[in-house]
């Protein structure tokens, strides 16, 4: 059988970190998050502070996404140039330790817009999971997601977050369903129905799971 990634976008506080973790558990499988930075550091030589502060900077200068086109192309910056450690760069890393990742193992991968970097890969099982505002909010502060005084807000700045940074390197719409193989509602599912939605999707689709 050939490897099936299991890349998931998601709502904050709709769970679908949670939900990922719990699909590579269940599937004998891994799941990656922020350990592609860290990969990707040790792959390029740059600093692993840097990515993290690239994220950051994004996250703090939303007009950032609208001044032009990073769209993702797959080529890597020489380290020679003077935008070696640029933030198109960064993520250029992070997308090739994506596509390494796909070809060397089955995996769950959240967030970094891994459906887009991988959408020629046919093992690829690109999934959304969404959630209304109320039980968003909810989530987030029962799992202590956030702990500060406006959850609301604080949603809508991450979500505006990740939809830009999703249209910036894929030049698309973080939300348009035809992006993603899967739209599944976590509040109407649950955790477990949303995962094993998943897992029965895969099972129509190659006609078994990764561990069996």
């Amino acid at each position: 059988m050939e490897h099936v990634i299991i890349t998931i976008a998601r709502h904050f506080g709709s769970g679908g970190k949670t939900i990922g973790q719990m699909l590579a558990k269940d599937l004998g499988i891994k799941c990656y998050e922020k350990e592609i930075i860290k990969m990707a550091s040790e792959d390029s030589g740059i600093n692993e502070a840097l990515f993290n502060q690239a994220d950051e900077k994004l996250k703090r200068t939303p007009l950032f996404f609208g001044k032009r086109s990073g769209e993702y192309k797959g080529k890597l910056i020489s380290p020679d140039s003077e935008e070696f450690v640029s933030d198109h760069n960064l993520f250029n890393y992070q997308a090739k330790i994506i596509r390494e990742l796909a070809a060397r193992e089955s995996c769950v991968i959240i967030g970094r817009a891994a459906d887009y970097v991988l959408k020629d890969c046919p093992g690829r099982v690109s999934v959304f999971v969404h959630a209304s505002k109320e039980y968003c909010v909810k989530q987030a502060i029962e799992r202590r997601a956030y702990t500060g005084k406006d959850v609301e807000k604080f949603i809508e700045k991450t979500d505006k977050y990740r939809s830009d940074f999703y249209r910036y390197y894929t030049g698309q719409e973080w939300t348009d369903a035809r992006n993603y193989d899967l739209c599944l509602n976590s509040e109407r599912l649950g955790f477990e129905g949303t995962m094993d939605a998943i897992e029965a999707y895969i099972k129509v689709r190659f006609g078994k799971l990764p561990n069996e």
